[in-house]
Formats: structure tokens, sequence, C-alpha cells
């Protein structure tokens, strides 16, 4: 009688099982959060249509145009609208649409350098020169959408990662768990039929 085909037969599946775990710990489910983010980074995107600074448009603003140029746009306001949309609009998108756990990591650092990049983009546009326009309604919205985008991204990453380190701990608890087990039944220790009792 062979008893070790339903320890192999499990084996075959161990390998799967472990996949999908990696898989799982891999993904993030943002729940009722992901309306929140997709209307911040519809909000996001909407400050680029708005007037940056004068008649600067934000997407005037990305492209460095003419109108940016009367405008007196500098480095922080570019800087802070490149980054607003890689991140705050493009990763925040992408890390919706795959769920994947890094992607998310990414939109969060991101929106955080932004964030900071916004606040030194509305304070150079408020001590700008005379003749230069100051901060307009788009770049404060745009700033301060990121704000909260970043603040809802850390929210779900946090809660990620807390959840992630419990699962890590149990895995590593069945491993030992199991490890234990196999060392028992090679040295012979471990036995099915409690032995009768001696007289």
């Amino acid at each position: 009688m062979c008893t070790m085909s339903a320890p192999d037969g499990f084996e075959s599946y161990k390998g799967d099982i472990e996949e999908v775990e990696r898989k799982v710990a891999g993904e993030f489910d943002p729940g009722a959060r992901a309306l929140v983010v997709a209307a911040l980074v519809f909000l996001v995107l909407l400050s680029f249509v708005l007037p940056h600074a004068g008649g600067a448009r934000g997407f005037d603003v990305l492209a460095g145009t003419d109108a940016a140029a009367s405008a007196g746009i500098s480095l922080p306001s570019r800087v802070f609208a490149v980054l607003a949309i890689v991140f705050s609009v493009g990763f925040s998108i992408l890390a919706l649409l795959t769920r994947r756990w890094a992607i998310a990591w990414v939109a969060l650092a991101g929106s955080a350098v932004a964030s900071a990049l916004g606040m030194l983009a509305v304070w150079s546009r408020q001590t700008a020169a005379a003749p230069y326009p100051g901060p307009g309604i788009g770049l404060v919205i745009g700033w301060l959408a990121v704000i909260v985008l970043t603040f809802h991204w850390a929210r779900l990453v946090w809660t990620r990662t807390a959840v992630q380190l419990a699962a890590e701990q149990e895995r590593r608890r069945r491993a030992a768990e199991n490890q234990g087990k196999g060392l028992m039944d090679l040295g012979g220790e471990r036995r099915d039929d409690p032995e009768p009792p001696a007289d």
C-alpha cells in the first residue's frame, strides 16, 4: 500500500497555488476609492484646460508655447505640469486599469513629488515681477487635486502594505509547519495510529 500518493498529488499543485498567491499579493482592490481617484484624475486633467498664469493654460505650460513664454512661466511650473500629467494622470490611470500594486506605488511617489513642486510653482507665481501674472485658477486646482490624489494613493498603498505583510507572515508560518511535518515524517516519529498502551 502506497502512502505517499496523496502528498505527491498535493505537491504537483503546490507551485500553482504559490503562483496564484504571488499574483494576488501583487494586486490591489481599490473598492469605492477607485471612483474618487478617477474623479481626481479628471480634475487634474481639467486643470490643464484652465489658465495656469494669465492666458497660458496648462497645456501651454507643457508644450512651452508663446502664451507660456509671454506669461513668464518658470521652471517649477513646467516641472509640476510634467509630473502631474505623467504620474498623477498617467500612472494613476494605469494603476486603476491594471490594479498592480507596484504601479500604485509609482503613482504615489510621483504625485507626492508633484505636490511639493506644485507648492513651489504657486509660490513662484505669487512672487513674480509686476508685468507677469500671478497663479491662475488651473494651477491652484491642479495642485490641490494632486495633493488629495497623493493622500488617496497613500491610504491605498498603506492598507495594501499591511495586508501584504500579514499574508507574508501567514505564508511563512504555514511553510514552517509543513517543513516541520516533513521532518517528522522522515524521522519516523509521526504516526497516524496511536500505539496501544503497554501492559
